[in-house]
């Protein structure tokens, strides 16, 4: 902080005064000034306060930010001869070396003031709003100037760099319809979805449902599919989308759009994941229970190493814009047993001696093709009260029994099938040796009356 600098004697030295300490009173604001500074400079993370008018209470300060130098402090001395003044001499010299500075870079306070002009003069309300000692009650009783100032007008001092973001709600179409892009937008096919608790269920489809159609409905196939799936409805009211491939030869994405003129989508109760006729609510109709949904998964310890895949590879991932080379072409030979059924109708159907074609399938029940399955079902046909958001028209319990028959099934299918595995019941990790007997490679085994002799192997 600089000082006063006036003229020396007969040699026109300048003398060096004392520094004023109102600079530094200014800069702090009270009159500690080598605490605060000791305890300003003792935490890097603080910033230097300065204020311009420090006996002014509603006076916010500038802070300083504390930045590492390397600049030099100069003291500088200049030597003027009175007699010729343009003749003076020049001194510098290097006192220390600067490591600390600190930087006003933010923005300076600002206030608005309520101003009352009397006399054309403007009048200080500090002296009747502030307290400067302890006053009497009728002090607080009068009446004051309406001057309230905020406590800060910002919260930063500083410009911030913002990112801006775009909203994920709203997205711009874009401009370029041959815009090649790492994901295109998403198709809407404009179905309506409904869950087990709505109250109500749709009558007519979304308007957007038939411009989608009416823009791709352009050839005489397309209306004959139309036709198609409007009979399928009007003959079964709920369908599932593998019974409606299985039965049509419509192509996936033209059965995407018809879908939703005729249906709506169950997400949620016994009829989820169907297509539901559009005003058909199966909840109000208890013949709607052969149309309900039998999620069905193989267990685990059914059977070990039970041929049948699963949906998806747990391992075999590839991103959707990365290039697959096509591998060299395999000669696979398939072999078809008699029990089997049709690809197709194995898709959504399921009888006695066949195996699904995935680990996990969605039957309803009415293609549940087997005399035992179909009298678990029926067991309450014509007692039907409630419908349940689990079992829905069916008895309690009956989704479980369900699954306890197939499963039961596909474990006798397998073990017929599978060469050198017991047929007999209850010997599920029975494995037959080459004498013709039956043995397990551990520490226990069963008997049965059928073989002659038993032998153990570890």
């Amino acid at each position: 902080f600089g000082g006063d600098v006036s003229e020396g004697g007969e040699e026109g030295e300048l003398e060096e005064k004392q520094a004023d300490s109102s600079s530094i009173y200014k800069l702090l604001g009270m009159q500690q000034v080598g605490a605060v500074l000791k305890s300003t400079f003792s935490d890097p993370s603080r910033r230097l306060e300065l204020r311009f008018r420090p006996q002014d209470p509603f006076c916010h300060s500038v802070c300083g930010n504390r930045l590492p130098s390397t600049n030099l402090l100069l003291r500088v001395r200049r030597r003027v001869r009175k007699k010729d003044p343009k003749d003076a001499e020049i001194q510098m010299d290097i006192v220390g070396i600067i490591a600390t500075t600190y930087k006003f870079q933010g923005m300076v306070d600002f206030q608005c003031l309520a101003v009352n002009s009397l006399n054309g003069e403007d009048t200080s309300l500090y002296d009747k709003i502030i307290l400067r000692k302890a006053e009497s009650p009728a002090f607080f009783e009068q009446d004051v100037p309406n001057f309230l100032p905020p406590a800060i007008f910002s919260r930063l001092d500083c410009p911030v760099d913002y990112f801006y973001r775009p909203d994920s709600q709203q997205k711009l179409p874009s401009a370029e319809k041959n815009l090649i892009g790492l994901a295109r937008a998403r198709r809407q096919n404009n179905a309506v979805f409904v869950s087990f608790n709505d109250p109500s269920v749709p009558t007519e489809c979304l308007p957007a449902a038939k411009q989608n159609w009416a823009r791709f409905c352009m050839k005489e196939s397309d209306r004959r599919a139309e036709a198609n799936i409007r009979e399928m409805f009007e003959r079964r009211p709920i369908w599932s989308r593998n019974a409606l491939k299985a039965n049509t030869n419509i192509h996936p994405e033209k059965l995407k759009l018809l879908l939703p003129l005729f249906a709506y989508y169950m997400v949620t109760g016994p009829w989820r994941c169907l297509w539901v006729r559009l005003g058909y609510d199966p909840r109000k109709n208890p013949d709607s229970k052969k149309y309900q949904m039998l999620d069905y998964r193989i267990r685990c310890h059914t059977v070990p190493n039970i041929p049948v895949k699963a949906k998806r590879s747990a391992h075999n991932y590839s991103l959707s814009i990365t290039l697959n080379k096509a591998g060299s072409a395999q000669l696979q030979i398939k072999f078809f047993s008699c029990f089997t059924s049709p690809p197709q109708e194995s898709s959504y159907i399921f009888r006695d001696g066949m195996l699904p074609p995935h680990r996990q399938m969605f039957y309803q029940l009415c293609d549940l093709e087997v005399d035992s399955i179909k009298d678990v079902i029926e067991q309450n046909s014509g007692n039907e009260r409630a419908c349940d958001e689990r079992d829905g028209w069916c008895v309690v319990g009956t989704t479980d029994k369900l699954r306890d028959l197939i499963s039961a099934m596909i474990r006798k299918v397998v073990r017929e099938k599978k060469p050198g595995t017991c047929s007999h019941e209850g010997c599920h990790d029975v494995k037959i040796s080459p004498h013709g007997y039956c043995h397990q490679n551990y520490h226990r085994f069963r008997f049965y009356p059928c073989f002659i002799f038993y032998e153990l192997h570890f």
